[in-house]
């Protein structure tokens, strides 16, 4: 089994996965941006749509004429978040792939289905909830635009720190193996990780720019919706990558041991 074979397996999943997704999160999240939205566009009419602020009815407007093209929410909501959803879950379901075409075999014998779920375990851990715990995502009309170059920075700084540290807890799982045995060289990774995470995330700099007005419900509902399609991303591609990683690994395998067995005939 080459890299190859798993990268395309990974692929796949991730492009299943980022469907599944999609679905979800049009489900559960649409509501909560079209609601934020609308508080936004009520807010932005209450500051501006003051008598002196509106356009003569025989002038042409100005903002719209400036603003170009818009795209329709509705496609939006369905096409785009298509296409982010799709994208996301290929270019992420390809690392998986190369990730357990790397692991496999080098943790002790773990079959292909269980080395896939621990692969994409540790990339939901590492590259999603960690970050998740310190900068959730924040819906339309939450956030200011001069910041978002700030925050993004920081979101990609802790996801680094996320990775490098689990790079760190894998590199001294694998080396104390030998000497320990697989649980307690575990813990030992699982310890280390635990511990970078939480001196970065009490270390990395915090943001709070929901407004005081913005319904805490609402707020809630977006970013459990958030939380819920990553986990159906991750989940979906876990198994979908287990499946076909275990039938690379079955169909590779019996050629080799039939050979095996008749040759001892």
């Amino acid at each position: 089994m080459t890299l190859r074979d798993f990268l395309v397996r990974g692929l796949l999943a991730g492009l299943v996965a980022g469907l599944a997704a999609f679905v979800v999160g049009y489900v559960s999240g649409e509501p909560a941006v079209a609601a934020s939205i609308a508080i936004e566009e009520s807010g932005g009419s209450h500051d501006h749509g003051t008598a002196a602020d509106e356009p003569a009815a025989d002038e042409p407007a100005a903002d719209e004429e400036a603003s170009g093209t818009e795209v329709p929410r509705s496609l939006q909501s369905t096409l785009g978040l298509a296409t982010g959803m799709l994208v996301l879950g290929t270019a992420l379901g390809g690392l998986a792939g190369i990730g357990t075409g790397l692991a496999f075999g080098r943790f002790g014998r773990r079959s292909a289905r269980a080395t896939s779920m621990a692969v994409v375990g540790v990339g939901f851990v590492t590259i999603f909830f960690v970050p998740f715990l310190i900068y959730p995502p924040n819906p339309p009309a939450v956030g200011h635009g001069e910041t978002i170059g700030y925050r993004t920075a920081l979101y990609f700084g802790m996801m680094a720190i996320s990775a490098i540290a689990a790079a760190l807890a894998l590199y001294l799982a694998r080396h104390l193996l030998p000497r320990l045995g697989a649980w307690y060289a575990g813990l030992a990774g699982v310890g280390t990780y635990l511990v970078i995470s939480l001196i970065a995330l009490a270390a990395m700099p915090r943001y709070d720019e929901v407004p005081a007005e913005f319904p805490a419900s609402l707020l809630y509902e977006f970013r459990l919706s958030s939380l819920v399609t990553q986990a159906v991303l991750w989940a979906v591609m876990g198994v979908v990558l287990g499946e076909l990683t275990h039938r690379l690994s079955v169909s590779r395998v019996a050629p080799v041991r039939e050979a095996s067995l008749a040759g001892v005939r």
